[in-house]
């Protein structure tokens, strides 16, 4: 299995694969435990029976500090080797055509904000804050500065990159940065009921969904067109050519619900 790390818990339920990360008091990220969550990540997207994961932490007060000060002091290297998924694990993992469902609860700060930005779908609780507070040590919060400007408006992202300021719930819902905001009482119910429903979905169309939405960023509509029409993408044409996408048309034709097979 490679890199594990005690800070690390996973299980495996009908298809959702839930990734736990338990690193008091902040959940902060050090070289070894990203090096271990690229390894837990790059076994959920080459396993075929894990159709969707969760990523959640423990503690009410953190959901992730991001990367971790006090092991960087020590010399463990802010440039190093984050492991075959960039830090956190699932930034920079080739080929993750899986849904990524983030569930946040505390504070998702600096590189943890960027954890939860790597994820389809996000929700929180109502205490949930996010910040990007990399000015302030100096440094380039680099995925979010990507990301964020194209999630939610411009000027709102560069008040929180350039500002470093804080940003509730209630305005992350609002500007369509979290899916949902919920209790904390019922956020993890909420999550696993949307992870029940996408396990159960077309594995095949979740995998294009999200190649082809990784080949949109920064390109042209047409381009893109152009690379589905012509069966460029990997995924496409692996769905065009599946008994999942004959499986869709019959069972519509008879009425019924559609059984997946994933391939």
């Amino acid at each position: 299995m490679g890199i594990m790390a005690d800070s690390i818990k996973t299980k495996s339920v009908k298809g959702v694969f839930e990734v736990v990360l338990d690193r008091p008091p902040a959940n902060a990220i050090d070289l070894i435990t990203s090096r271990a969550l690229g390894e837990v990540f790059k076994n959920f997207r080459d396993d075929d029976a894990a159709r969707v994961a969760i990523l959640r932490t423990t503690g009410a007060k953190f959901f992730c500090a991001g990367w971790d000060l006090k092991a960087a002091a020590a010399g463990d290297a802010v440039d190093g080797d984050y492991g075959v998924g960039g830090f956190g694990g699932i930034q920079e993992l080739r080929g993750l055509n899986k849904p990524i469902i983030a569930a946040v609860e505390g504070m998702a700060v600096g590189g943890g904000f960027e954890l939860a930005l790597a994820c389809d779908l996000i929700y929180c609780t109502a205490e949930s804050r996010f910040a990007l507070p990399e000015i302030n040590a100096g440094t380039l919060a680099d995925a979010a500065t990507i990301k964020l400007p194209k999630r939610i408006p411009y000027h709102v992202a560069m008040e929180m990159l350039l500002l470093g300021r804080w940003m509730d719930a209630a305005e992350a819902k609002h500007h369509g940065l979290v899916n949902d905001v919920l209790g904390a009482d019922a956020l993890m119910a909420h999550v696993w009921h949307v992870a029940e429903a996408l396990a159960a979905g077309p594995p095949l169309v979740f995998a294009s969904i999200k190649e082809v939405a990784r080949e949109a960023e920064g390109a042209r509509f047409q381009d893109v067109m152009n690379q589905i029409t012509k069966r460029q993408l990997a995924s496409v044409d692996v769905l065009y050519d599946s008994a999942d996408n004959l499986e869709g048309a019959r069972a519509f034709a008879e009425k019924r619900a559609p059984k997946w097979k994933g391939r």
